[in-house]
This record gives C-alpha cells, structure tokens and sequence, in this order.
C-alpha cells in the first residue's frame, strides 16, 4: 500500500481545543487513518491554547500581510498530532471562545480569520511551505471551506480536495466587499463558484469547488439533497457529479474505555457490569440527585439548542419527576434554555443535576453512570454522544435522523427476538413522540436481563474508527488519482 499525504484543514482539534465534536473527530483522524498508510497533519489556527501545547515548532512559510497583519505557518507536534499552524496573533491570539467574544457574540472578523486558515492551507497544499506537499487537502466545515477556492482559482497543479459537511446549519456568509480582501478574484463570484445568495459562502464555496463531499453518515447525505434538511444548499448537493459520500465518524476508543477511564470511580467492562453502580451513585452525589440505584438515570451531554430537541426535553421533565426518573445534564447554548432548565433544577431538585458549560471528566462520568443517554435531535449528522454511550453501555435513546438512525438499532420486539437491539429510536420529536420512548425504555429498564443483554450488545458495538478511516483512505487514493498535483510516493 503505498504512502499518502493528506492535510487536514479544521478549525479546532482536540485535545488543544475545542467546542464540540468537530474537535474530536479532527483529533483522532490521523491515528486511525495511519493505520491505513495515510500521513495526516493537521492545518489550525494559532490560538493561544494551540500555541501553548505545540512543540518542535519550525517556520515554513510567512506572510508579510494577511488580512490585517504578519503571519506564519508553523510546522510541529502537539503529543501524536503532526500540526501545521497559522500563527497570526493579530487574527487567533484570543481568549476564551474560538468563535466569539466574551459577550458570546461572533468576532466581527471572523470572515477574515478563517480565510486567512484557508488561504494559508492552500499556500501549504500548492507546496509554497516547503517540502511537505499534500495529495489530499482534507477541509472540514465552513471554516476551512474556501481553501477549496484557493486552489481552484490559482491556476496551478493542486492536490485533490474533499470538503466534510460536520453541520450544514453552519455555513459561514459574508458580503461581497470582502472579495478583494481575502485576495479572489471577481469572477469567483458565480452560482458555480463561491456566490450564495448575493453573499460570500465559505461553506458553498468547499461544496461547489472540492472534488468529493462527505457527510459524517450515510443516512445524512442522502438527508441533505433534500429541502427539508438541505438548509439552501441542497440545490448545490444535488448537482454534484459524483454524489455525496456518508463515511460515519469514529470515536478514539483508547479516550473512551470504560475499563481504563481514570475520570470513574469504578472501571468496568462488559463481563463486569455490576460495577457500574458505583458509578451511578457517585454520579447521583456529585449532581445533588437522590442516590437511589432503582430510579431510571438518563444522562445528557449536549448543546442546549432547539437542534437538540432541548426544548422538548424541558418540557417534559416535570412528567418525568412524577415517574421517579433522574436527569444528568452537562451542556451550554441557547441563554433562554440554559435559564429554563436552571429553573427546572430548582422545580425539581430530585429529578434534574444541572451543569451548565463542559467538563470533560463529568462528560466521561456521565456516559459511565447512567442508565441510558438522551439524544433528542431534530437533525443530527452523525452525532459522538450516542457511541461513546455505545461503548459504555448507556443505552442511547435517539431520534431516528441521521447518524443517529445510522448507528443504533432500535430494540422493538423482532429486534428484542433477533438479539439485535443496542438502543431506542423514536420519531417525531415532540413531547408524545419523545415521551413515548421514554416509557418504552422505563419498561425496558424494568426487565433487567433484557436491560443487560442490550448493554452488552452495545458494548459490542464496533464504534472506532477502523471502518471510517478505510473507507476515508480509499476515497483519498481515488481522488489523488484523479488531482493534478504531487504524484503519490
């Protein structure tokens, strides 16, 4: 199998930084697609905690002028990650928030710094930072979507470029009077190149100009050249010659190991299942709920957004008090949902542990203690919530969307007869839809060999990124053998 380079272009990585699952799928990538004789570095910007945590840092590559000041392209190491950095503190050197300022209000300039991410990958990727030259430029997200434009509008041999829809709600619009700014020309400015409804589209700029587009599952993909999902750009997933490609994402299975996890109290596989009780009631302690073991404890890791289907989860936890079930919440967002359930925490104090922000230890601690996961969506690409809950034998109680449809099979009665079932699907998401399935799983919980068969089988579930990374290494190869640049070595 011969070697391969490939640039991944992302605006956060773990475990330098990050504000959701982006962050994760970046950061375990290039271990698992090594494996599959595939040399990743990864292309950031240079915010302070990605500055802090990079080592062997050399430059490669300087501007004197990008997009209001000095900047460089570093080459280094952040523990196993190969990192190419934009450092321009003019741009990055900001605190907090990657995205926003301190009043949670988007920077004004975001337009600026993240084509300045991308035009500094493509200064990489067309082999203007010295020897290291990709066959593949990897773009994830808006924020690095118009490197695809880069490339196409330089006019010289390129690498092949894939462009990785995470969430198409995201989309990154800007107006035209940045054009000259960011250094494209005026005839990008098409239906067929980076013009979305009279504005700079980064995201329809990687959509419309990358050789392949992927979505983060399969049932997705097809989701998206739909008008109920497409978010306005299913016209442009439409036309795509080659199709949509849905690889489902991975999680790092050596962070997410229930039986080496240092962030529980008792560790514990799927031959020592019983030992999760300790988990459960510490879990209990730490959120101010009853440590009753009977009481059915759904654990919540998630943005509290209408996306995630928050709303119908705070309106039915005043019924979920009256069934005696308990509510672990870990999750930031929406300012109006975030004071809902802070209200309803103290409505019910026995029923809801509120955590308001991210704790990746308390993160880890909920999939390890409670009974069963709630992921709620409307929508949702792939989703990480519901594998990690896989793995730790949380059963995933999901909305049939996306990749959560893709990735946990529903424990009706011909699945219960087949032994096939590894969590609960529901549709639609509203307050009977959802409650609905919160009974059935109660009813589940309450057959506690047919409970641990199901968590056994979901702790079987292969959840790594094994699969993803073939399936992404393949399409590599594919689309290398198809770009004008670097020969493979």
């Amino acid at each position: 199998m011969s070697s391969l380079r490939a640039l991944s272009v992302a605006s956060e990585v773990f475990p330098l930084v990050k504000t959701g699952g982006l962050a994760d799928v970046v950061g375990a990538l290039p271990a698992a697609l090594a494996a599959e004789g595939v040399e990743v570095r990864t292309m950031v910007p240079g915010y302070p905690a990605v500055m802090r945590g990079l080592d062997a840092a050399q430059p490669v590559h300087t501007f004197d002028h990008l997009h209001g000041g000095p900047a460089r392209v570093l080459s280094g190491r952040a523990g196993a990650l190969e990192l190419m950095v934009l450092e321009a503190p003019h741009l990055f050197a900001r605190a907090g928030n990657p995205y926003s300022g301190p009043g949670g209000s988007d920077w004004p300039d975001n337009g600026l710094r993240f084509a300045a991410l991308a035009r500094a990958a493509a200064a990489v990727a067309l082999g203007d930072a010295g020897s290291w030259v990709p066959h593949v430029v990897h773009a994830h997200d808006w924020q690095a979507g118009l490197t695809a434009a880069y490339l196409h509008y330089a006019n010289r041999p390129r690498p092949g470029t894939v462009m990785t829809v995470h969430n198409l709600a995201f989309q990154g619009q800007y107006p035209t009077d940045l054009l000259g700014t960011i250094g494209l020309p005026s005839h990008a400015m098409g239906v067929d190149g980076i013009e979305y409804y009279g504005s700079i589209g980064y995201l329809k700029a990687g959509l419309a100009l990358s050789d392949r587009v992927t979505t983060v599952s399969p049932t997705y993909a097809a989701e998206v050249t739909t008008a109920e999902h497409g978010m306005g750009l299913d016209g442009v997933l439409r036309a795509r010659a080659h199709g949509i490609d849905g690889i489902l994402n991975g999680i790092d299975t050596d962070v997410w190991d229930p039986s080496t996890d240092a962030y529980l109290t008792s560790r514990y596989d799927a031959k020592h299942l019983p030992a999760r009780a300790a988990n459960k009631q510490a879990l209990q302690r730490e959120l101010g709920l009853p440590e009753q073991p009977d009481a059915l404890l759904f654990g919540v890791v998630s943005r509290l957004t209408w996306q995630k289907g928050m709303d119908v989860l705070h309106e039915l936890l005043p019924w979920m008090a009256t069934q005696g079930m308990q509510v672990a919440l870990l999750g930031s967002g929406d300012a109006r949902l975030e004071n809902a359930f802070r209200e309803a925490a103290r409505a019910h104090p026995g029923a809801l542990g509120l955590v308001v922000g991210y704790d990746e230890g308390l993160a880890h601690r909920i999939q390890g203690g409670s009974d069963a996961v709630l992921v709620p969506s409307r929508f949702e690409p792939c989703g990480l919530t519901q594998l990690c809950a896989l793995r730790y034998g949380a059963l995933p109680v999901v909305a049939r969307v996306g990749g959560l449809a893709d990735t946990v099979v529903d424990a009706n009665e011909m699945a219960l007869a087949a032994k096939a079932g590894t969590g609960v699907q529901f549709s639609p998401v509203s307050r009977d839809g959802f409650g609905l399935a919160l009974a059935r799983t109660a009813r589940l919980w309450r057959q506690r060999p047919t409970w641990r068969a199901l968590q056994r089988r979901a702790m079987a579930t292969d959840v790594s990124w094994s699969r993803p990374a073939a399936q992404y290494a393949a399409l590599y190869r594919d689309v290398a053998r198809g770009a004008d640049g670097p020969a493979r070595a």
